[in-house]
């Protein structure tokens, strides 16, 4: 580009980066990096759209886009597809790739050539187009998972690393197993997991098929962001021709599933299942090892196929931990009158479930209480067959439901409960158990967020393992009159009612990081007292205790967490809240959580309402506490949102409620329609789904009753 115009051009950057509230060391990063990407030539393929937001002035976008390199969290790099350092491109995704080509290197020589890289990728294609002008080139439009997975195995070859890269989409969880069935340095998972179609990204696996942690995560992300010098790459086609490239695919498919199909503990088959992927890849995993066991498992027709759109999925968010996310399936679910409907996410890592509770109504369970479910199953099992010993290990993460470690101790088994979040300090304790010679005692393995492991096989969470075992202990209760809710009624209250709550609150772009590390900053400093009526009895703050000095900064990273301990009240023998900002996600985690003392199964109605009350209350109270301390006055009807809008989204749906109501006035109903949906595009796919509980808590009908639509 012409200095002339490649000045003028970051002078109009500057101004307008001036007129935003982020602060200086952030615009200047912006400015350093969109000043490489307009002159450098390896970027020259997006210098027309980085033009075209210039002149469109779209600053917060630019801004949010360039400020840094899109960072490495709990689960890898994952984020937006775009042009820029903080976008999921062929560049970002090309450079991880060459940076830890560097790193392998180092750090094992010549036998990480030898052993080589796996690359696994799911089914997300780029194809948003009301962002850049679409008359111009788009080197992003269209860009799969597969084009991603491709441009990284060209970097790996071309360093001289061996690559083995499945002929199509498959599992997170066959990754993991064909890393060490294959004898690999590690892999790559190119997905964005259970996010928007809008995003993608990459997970980077290690020797054993888990995640990286402390400090080796942190050495990966210093060889990618510093030890980057240029980006080497070769032909695809070439590298397969010189057999650099090996394409894999049936044999470890046959292999994967003969070790699945090993973890069933029960021949009972009686369970009428309704399965879903979402979208995305579970019918290579999931589906085919639940058929190989033979089990009664249907297809949904209209979310079963593969697609990048996630179209029939609500909101189009085809994520587990999403109630909505069932709506479609749960109308087959209903039509061939199952007993379960499960689901994946679209890279098969994560299981959903809903229950027919009789009369084809049916109950959502989250993450929490399937892992008590699952911890319950298990351990009854080993029972059984008088296979349990004080020897045998659970584990979970601090976060996941407490209510676990209370099962565990009283079946006198050793329970690892306080792990940090990410199922890669999981995988970290079984590399240690395995080591040990004790991997025979591991039962289980649980994170709140619909993750669940055993067997050692592999080394991140499966849905697979959780849909054999509900869908078997479905049976075996259908056989006498009860369900998954008649079970986990019974372990309540046996052990005591523990209700577990997840919210968040998300904040977009540097602005936003800003407020969530102000949020975290001002809890950990002021160290509050109460939040409203509920008083703090202790607080531990991750950041201390050992290690000291902490490992890297990725393992600050993984620490920055705080844990609220509150005064009991009533019958409540135990309540918290467990903040942390997301490793891989622009907001802030809350996790709540109230337990109860055992009691007569009779009283579970009385229970539940006793603490359903008390934690609606807690949620307020704290919620409103951190939305304060940015701010926002947030208001009561802000919780009956969806809970995933980000937090200026929400604000804005509440300064344009008067709007809605004005469309009252507009005779034409084809106009009153129209005008709607204008104003709540903003919301994006299923905008009145996302809104209508709050607008309906003041105005006593739904939006679309109201303007008679």
């Amino acid at each position: 580009m012409v200095a002339g115009n490649l000045e003028s051009l970051i002078k109009k950057a500057k101004a307008g980066f001036s007129t935003l509230s982020v602060s200086g060391k952030y615009q200047k990063k912006a400015l350093f990096y969109l000043k490489r990407w307009l002159s450098e030539r390896e970027f020259k393929s997006y210098v027309p759209q980085i033009k075209f937001l210039i002149k469109q002035k779209k600053w917060d976008f630019l801004l949010d886009s360039f400020y840094q390199i899109i960072p490495f969290g709990t689960g890898g790099r994952r984020g937006l597809v775009g042009i820029g350092p903080n976008r999921i491109n062929r560049w970002t995704i090309m450079s991880s790739a060459q940076g830890h080509s560097q790193f392998l290197v180092k750090k094992f020589g010549q036998i990480a050539k030898k052993r080589g890289v796996v690359l696994t990728y799911d089914v997300r294609v780029y194809l948003e187009e009301d962002i850049y002008d679409p008359k111009l080139t788009n080197p992003i439009y269209g860009l799969s998972c597969k084009d991603l997975a491709k441009a990284a195995a060209e970097v790996y070859a071309a360093n001289g690393l061996k690559v083995y890269f499945f002929d199509d989409v498959r599992s997170t969880p066959e990754l993991s197993f064909a890393i060490r069935h294959l004898g690999a340095i590690g892999g790559d998972m190119f997905s964005a997991s259970h996010n928007p179609p809008s995003d993608n990204g990459k997970k980077v696996y290690d020797q054993f098929g888990g995640q990286l942690i402390p400090p080796a995560d942190q050495e990966l992300v210093n060889e990618v962001t510093q030890g980057v010098m240029e980006i080497e790459s070769l032909n695809f086609k070439k590298a397969v021709r010189q057999r650099l490239i090996q394409i894999v695919g049936r044999e470890i498919d046959k292999a994967y599933i003969n070790k699945s199909v090993k973890i069933s503990l029960s021949s009972n088959r009686q369970a009428i299942i309704a399965y879903t992927p979402l979208h995305g890849v579970g019918t290579t995993s999931v589906y085919k090892v639940l058929k190989r066991l033979r089990f009664k498992v249907f297809l949904d027709p209209k979310t079963s196929f593969p697609s990048p759109r996630f179209e029939n999925v609500t909101f189009h968010i085809p994520n587990p931990e999403v109630v909505e996310s069932f709506e479609t399936s749960l109308e087959f679910a209903k039509k061939i009158k199952a007993d379960i409907l499960l689901s994946s996410d679209p890279d098969a890592d994560r299981i959903g479930i809903m229950v027919n509770s009789g009369n084809n109504k049916w109950q959502y369970l989250n993450g929490q209480e399937i892992a008590v479910i699952l911890t319950e199953y298990v351990i009854s099992k080993y029972k059984t067959r008088g296979k349990l010993s004080p020897a045998k290990v659970i584990v979970k993460t601090d976060v996941t439901s407490s209510l676990i470690s209370v099962i565990a101790k009283k079946c006198n088994i050793r329970i690892i409960g306080d792990l940090l979040v990410g199922y890669k300090y999981i995988s970290q304790i079984m590399d240690e158990l395995e080591r040990e010679g004790l991997i025979g005692n591991f039962l289980f393995g649980a994170e709140e967020s619909h993750g669940y492991i055993s067997g050692n096989y592999l080394r991140d969470k499966d849905a697979t393992i959780p849909a054999v075992w509900l869908s078997e202990l479905a049976g075996e209760l259908k056989e006498n009159g009860q369900t998954l809710l008649h079970y986990l009624d019974e372990i309540y209250a046996r052990y005591g009612y523990f209700q577990n709550y997840l919210t968040e609150i998300r904040l977009l772009g540097a602005e936003g990081m800003e407020e969530i590390n102000k949020i975290q900053s001002v809890l950990r400093k002021t160290k509050p007292k109460n939040f409203g009526n509920f008083l703090v009895n202790k607080i531990w703050d991750r950041w201390e205790g050992p290690p000291q000095p902490h490992l890297s900064a990725t393992d600050t990273a993984s620490r920055n967490v705080l844990v609220f301990y509150m005064k009991p009240t009533g019958k409540i023998s135990q309540m918290r809240i467990t903040v942390r900002p997301s490793g891989t996600d622009p907001k802030i985690k809350m996790y709540f959580e109230i337990g109860t003392h055992p009691f007569n199964i009779q009283e579970i109605k009385e229970r539940k309402g006793e603490v359903n009350q008390i934690m609606s209350e807690f949620e307020r109270a704290f919620m409103k506490y951190c939305y304060k301390i940015i701010g926002i006055d947030f208001p009561d009807r802000g919780f009956l949102l969806f809970w995933q809008l980000p937090a200026k989204i929400k604000m804005r749906y509440f300064e344009i409620e008067k709007e809605i109501i004005r469309l009252r006035k507009v005779k034409n109903k084809q106009m009153r329609k129209k005008r709607l949906d204008a104003k709540l595009d903003f919301l994006g796919s299923d905008p009145i789904k996302k809104v209508d509980k709050a607008f309906s808590a003041k105005y006593g009908q739904s939006i679309y009753e109201y303007l008679n639509l």
